[in-house]
Formats: C-alpha cells, structure tokens, sequence
C-alpha cells in the first residue's frame, strides 16, 4: 500500500465535498469457486483500496462528519492454523491512518442508529450479489432497489477524485507498464505457424502472475480479431493469419496495464494486411497527438475514426468524403467501439459507478450512434487522466451481411472490394497514455508498433 498520508489526504478530500455525510464503504469477501473452501483469488473493492488500502476480505468501513471507522474481525486461531500469522485490525487500520476500529458485527448497529436518527446512508453501486444483500439488509431495502438507491453524490465526489491521477498511481502504473511490456513482447515471439492460442494466453498469463500481478482482465488471444471480445482458445496459428492480443496486468497494489498489438504470423504482413494495419496505426499516433488537457476525448475519437475512413476510401473499400462518412456513422462497420476509457485501479477505471457518469458530463453527452455509443470517455481531458488509445478495424462477415441485405450506406461502403475482406479478422493497436500538461505520452516502454518494427522483429 501507500504511504498512510496519501489515504488520509484522499479521505479527507471526499469528507469536504460531502461534509456531515454518512459514508458506508462494505469491502469484498472472499468468493467460492465451486463449494465455499475452494475460493477465487481475492480482489479488493477498488472504491475500499483506493481510500482504506487494506487488501483484505471482509472489511468494511464508514467516514462520519470526517472520521472513519473501519469494522472488520481479528484472526481467529483457526485463521492462524490455516494461514499462518497474521496482523492485527487495528494494526491494518493504523498503517492507513485510522485510529478507530469496531467489530464486523457491530456495523449493522451503527448503520440502524445513524437511519433511526435520519440520517442518510451515501453508497456506491455494488456489483456482487453478497454485497447487494448486505446492503439492503444494513439499510432495510429491497436488494432491487440497492443500486438505483447508490448516492449520486458521492458517486460524482469519488470520480472527480480519482479521475486525476496522483504521482504515486503514475509511478506504480509506469512502473508496473514493464509487465505490459513483456507480456505482450512474449506473445509475438511466440506468433509463430503451428503454435497454439492455448499456449500463448498461458504463456501471456505466466508473464504477468510471475510478475507479483494478476492479469487486469481475462485475455483476448485470438487469431479470429473481428470478434472483438474473443475469449476462445481453441485456434491454432497458421501462415496468412493475424494474432491479435489484448491483455494487461494488474500491478500488486492493483493498478491496471492494457495494451493490444496485431502481430501476424511468422511476423511477416502480406500487402493487404500491411495497407490495412497502417490505417490502424495512423489513428492511433494521430489520436495520441491529438489528446492534451482541455480538449475533448470525443473529438480525439472522430478524429481518429476520420483517420480510418480516409484510410479505407485510399484503399478502395470506401468512397465518398471522410467527413460525411464519419458524421453519419457508415464507418463503425469498420470501426464499431470506442478509441478508449480511462485506466487506474479498474482496467475500465470506476466503471461500476456508472461509465456514462465517468466518461461524460453535462457539456458532453453520449451518443446513441452505433459504434460511436460503444465510446466510453467523451468528456474534456485533464492533467494526470490516464487513459486506453485502441483504434481498430475489423471485417465482421455478420455485420457486412446484415448491413448489406439492408442496403446500408451503399453510398460509401464497397459491398463488392469487401468480398475480398472477409477472412481478414481483425486489427487493433492500444496504448496507455498519460495526458501531461501540454500533451499526451505512453506509459512506459512503447511496445514493438511499426510495421519494420515487427516484420524485423526477431533480428
């Protein structure tokens, strides 16, 4: 964890915008895999680690009128017997700063007084049933009204906290970007004919579990990229195709990495996958020199989906004018998601608070356009946003099919060059920026990019 000061600081924050305000904060508990000794790897609540910092199940927490109090239960012998020594509660407590700390049980007492007072209890919106049915039992609602009843203001406090990052989440993430690195350099030297996606998502996996890290997310290790979310392993390599792979890992304070690369196999392009790829990589070095504090992530996105419809009408799979083509959508055939979101101690940072709520504001509001919709952050940059650049294009047989029976923009897509695109699959490019003070820059060591980068890459 950090320093206690910088947990303290970061409560203290949260108390002012929300001053004489009840905070409830319920931790995660451990997860049963298939009977209830045989548990998941734990996983903090990130709302819990980012103002608590205590990697522990079963914690849960309150901030009143400024002061925090943490409830959770001291090891048992038989916690000692099964897990070895272990450190106390208040002891945990003191290391970020919290001088009070009650049993577990004693929650529910607090939580009914402070409502019996009537006093209001501020919550975000939880993602697991257990801590669904908590919540209701601790505030006497119905568990399916717990997360239309999250407190929008304490929603709102905690993003504009945590949406600037401090020096030490860019020094744990810049630091942590080297795990990024090697797992994504250890899948293209294994992006060979006859090797299996089995083999490389273990061997991606290993290189970040060996690193202290989980991975931030389940790994995408396919040769069938046009599924833009494809978490089957069951392809095998072969000459011609393109292995994309998006994977991260998540640092042992649990900060994210997230990068995707295209590599084809052999590391040898054929002239349709290089023209195709360089369209790819022009959005996203366009996109990262676009983005700087004030402007908006939207009009990085448009720019970058422009960069892709000039690209595909160059190279004859569209026509028409790139402006027009963007503004009515025809491009998100090619291009159906979001150039990014933002990135922290959730791979899709503060997402379960709402993404619209992260990623938009009253300025800037999300669309209902297919593709442009699927974009996460559209609001105006700021110094310290860290962030995903991932342009794509991808040749999805369904979409083609169905847009074509449909008679869609027949005006701008050349049903018959697609012909010619259906096996293709898929490319996407991603980086991690960090939006500095006149600009944007990569988190870390950039990984191998270029198309001479990658053809030359075993040399």
């Amino acid at each position: 964890m950090f320093q206690k000061e910088i947990y303290i600081a970061r409560r203290q924050k949260l108390s002012h915008q929300l001053e004489g305000e009840i905070l409830l904060f319920v931790g995660n508990k451990q997860a049963a895999f298939n009977f209830d000794a045989n548990e998941y790897t734990f996983r903090q609540d990130s709302t819990f680690l980012y103002l608590f910092g205590i990697d522990e199940p079963d914690y849960a927490a309150i901030i009143d009128n400024g002061e925090a109090t943490i409830y959770a239960d001291d090891p048992s012998l038989d916690d000692i017997v099964w897990m070895g020594p272990q450190i106390s509660v208040s002891t945990k407590a003191a290391s970020v700063g919290v001088n009070r700390t009650q049993p577990r049980k004693t929650l529910a007492t607090d939580i009914a007084k402070a409502i019996k007072n009537g006093r209001k209890i501020h919550y975000v919106p939880p993602y697991r049933g257990e801590t669904i049915i908590e919540i209701a039992d601790l505030t006497s609602q119905h568990p399916n009204a717990v997360k239309a009843n999250a407190s929008r203001p304490l929603i709102d406090a905690l993003i504009a906290l945590r949406s600037v990052k401090e020096p030490c989440e860019i020094e744990e993430m810049e630091r942590h970007s080297a795990v990024g690195y090697e797992m994504h350099v250890t899948a293209m030297k294994m992006a060979t004919e006859g090797t299996t996606e089995k083999a490389i998502h273990a061997a991606i996996d290993y290189a970040s579990l060996r690193s202290g890290g989980q991975v931030s997310f389940p790994t995408i290790c396919s040769v069938s990229g046009q599924t833009l979310h494809n978490h089957s392993y069951n392809g095998t390599l072969r000459k011609g195709n393109l292995l994309l792979v998006d994977a991260g890992s998540e640092s042992p304070l649990h900060y994210a990495t997230d990068n995707t690369r295209t590599t084809p196999v052999n590391w040898t392009f054929t002239e349709q996958q290089k023209e195709i790829y360089q369209i790819v990589l022009n959005a996203n070095n366009a996109a990262a020199a676009a983005a700087k504090p004030g402007v908006t992530y939207l009009s990085v996105h448009l720019l970058a989906a422009r960069v892709i419809a000039q690209g595909l009408i160059d190279a004859g799979i569209m026509h028409g004018d790139a402006d027009d083509i963007v503004s009515q959508g025809a491009h998100a055939m090619f291009f159906p998601h979001g150039l990014g979101h933002m990135l922290g101690l959730d791979v899709h940072d503060m997402e379960n608070y709402n993404d619209t709520l992260v990623g938009y504001d009253d300025e800037v509001k999300r669309s209902t356009q297919f593709g442009l919709s699927a974009l996460r952050l559209g609001r105006r940059l700021q110094e310290g946003f860290v962030l995903t650049d991932e342009p794509g294009i991808y040749f999805i047989p369904e979409l083609i099919d169905k847009w074509q029976s449909e008679k869609r923009f027949t005006q701008f897509i050349n049903y018959d060059k697609l012909k010619h695109y259906r096996t293709f699959g898929g490319i996407r490019l991603e980086d991690d920026l960090l939006i500095t003070h006149n600009g944007a820059r990569i988190l870390g060591k950039r990984i191998p990019i270029t198309i001479d980068e990658i053809e030359h890459f075993q040399n």
